[in-house]
């Protein structure tokens, strides 16, 4: 008997209080210097008026989440993942991660579920900050 990795209509989510030191952190070690994700003063005089997150660092947020959440009971791999950035996360914002599985299908050759998500992640003010969709593949063991 098959054990289910994975359901459609499976929801998952977490939430993330970001601070500065997190953000000019993340941003430094990825190699990613640019002033807006760690200069105050800086930040104040762009369009976003403070520090920002950077794209890279929010993306692996909710890539992350998948990872956390299959692991839980199986292994997972990444397959492919898109997103969209809509608006800034803000450096001193708590984000709401979520992740719905849309499509669960069996793959013999790969071993596993291929399972396809949507995804987002909403800023304190209830709006979509990145909007994503992706394909992780769950099976039993690597």
């Amino acid at each position: 008997m098959k054990t289910i990795l994975a359901h459609p209509h499976e929801r998952f989510s977490s939430e993330i209080k970001l601070t500065p030191k997190i953000v000019r952190d993340y941003a430094l070690a990825v190699g990613d210097t640019n002033p807006v994700h760690h200069d105050p003063e800086f930040a104040a005089t762009t369009r976003y008026g403070r520090l920002i997150a950077s794209g890279a660092h929010t993306a692996a947020l909710l890539f992350a989440l998948t990872a956390s959440h299959f692991s839980s009971k199986a292994s997972v791999v990444g397959l492919e993942f898109w997103v969209r950035y809509r608006r800034p996360v803000f450096a001193d914002e708590t984000i709401q991660l979520e992740w719905l599985v849309v499509k669960v299908t069996p793959n013999e050759k790969l071993g596993g579920d291929v399972v396809e998500l949507r995804g987002r992640i909403k800023g304190e003010d209830g709006k979509t900050a990145l909007g994503a969709t992706g394909r992780v593949l769950v099976t039993a063991r690597l």
